[in-house]
C-alpha cells in the first residue's frame, strides 16, 4: 500500500494557505461550472446566514482542499467545484483562503459536489490514493457527496455511513435532503444566466424552491406591480360611484 506521505520529501513544519498553491494550473472545463456554483451559492446564502448568524462558515467554488503532502503539493489537492464547510471562520487571520487545508482546519465540509465534464468515470473513481471517490469518501469525509451531469440531466447523491458513502434514494419530488442544512438538492430546469438548462438547485424540506437574490428581487416587483393594479382597480370603482379617493 502506498504511504500518505514520502518521509523524505516530506516539509515540516506542515504548510498554510498561504504556502500552498491556489491552482493546478488547469482550465475550468466548461463554461457552465462557475454560474452553477454562483447559482448554488446565491440561493443558499440566506439559509447559511439563519445558521450561523455569526457567519462562521465558508464555501469553496473550484477551491483546492488538501488532504496530504505531496511533490508538487497540488497533487495531494482535490478541488471539488462546490463545496460547504460549518463552523469555521470565513477568513483567516484576516485573509481569505486561498485553499482549504485539512491538516490545519481539520473540519471536513458537510458537503462537496462535482460537476461532470467528461464520462463521469474521474468522479466515480474508487482506485486507493488516487480516484476522487475514495479520497472524498476515505480522507476527506464530506457527509454528502454529489456528482452532477449536465449533459444527462442527472445528479447522485451519497451519504457517509459507516465510513461508506451509500447512494441515496431521491424522494417523492426528486430531490435529496440535506437534513443537516434544511435544505434538499436537485435538479430545475429553466433559464439562469441566459441558457436553459437543468441546473442544480435547492429548495426547502416542504419543496418551495431557493430563489437568487435576482429572483428575490422580480418577485417582490411582480407583487408590488399587483399591488398597484388592485389600488388603481380600487380608485376606478370608487370614482365610478361619485367618491374621490383621499390622496
Amino acid at each position: 500500500m502506498t504511504s500518505a506521505t514520502d518521509p523524505s520529501t516530506a516539509l515540516t513544519p506542515f504548510p498554510d494557505h498561504t504556502q500552498l498553491p491556489d491552482s493546478d494550473g488547469t482550465f475550468v472545463k466548461n463554461w457552465q461550472e462557475h454560474p452553477q456554483s454562483i447559482l448554488l451559492t446565491d440561493s443558499i446564502t440566506p439559509v447559511l446566514k439563519q445558521l450561523h448568524p455569526e457567519g462562521q462558515y465558508c464555501i469553496g467554488q473550484d477551491l483546492g482542499i488538501y488532504w496530504r503532502l505531496t511533490d508538487p503539493p497540488e497533487r495531494g489537492a482535490e478541488a471539488p467545484d462546490w463545496f460547504y464547510v460549518g463552523n469555521v471562520p470565513p477568513l483567516l487571520d484576516g485573509q481569505t483562503r486561498r485553499s482549504y487545508v485539512l491538516w490545519r482546519e481539520f473540519i471536513a465540509p458537510l458537503i462537496a459536489l462535482e460537476f461532470v465534464s467528461g464520462d463521469g468515470s474521474e468522479e466515480r473513481d474508487k482506485t486507493p490514493w488516487q480516484g476522487k471517490f475514495w479520497i472524498y469518501e476515505q480522507v476527506i469525509h464530506p457527509a454528502y457527496y454529489g456528482i452532477y451531469e449536465v449533459n444527462k440531466a442527472s445528479v447522485e447523491v451519497y451519504k457517509l455511513i459507516g465510513g461508506q458513502y451509500q447512494l441515496l434514494a431521491a424522494n417523492e419530488r426528486g430531490h435529496y435532503p440535506i437534513t443537516r442544512l434544511g435544505v434538499e438538492l436537485g435538479l430545475w430546469q429553466g433559464e439562469y444566466q441566459n441558457a436553459q438548462l437543468p441546473w442544480l438547485r435547492w429548495w426547502d424540506l416542504q419543496g418551495n424552491l431557493l430563489l437568487t437574490g435576482e429572483e428575490r428581487a422580480d418577485r417582490e416587483s411582480q407583487r408590488a406591480e399587483q399591488e398597484r393594479q388592485r389600488a388603481d382597480r380600487l380608485i376606478a370603482q370608487l370614482r365610478s360611484l361619485g367618491i374621490e379617493p383621499e390622496a
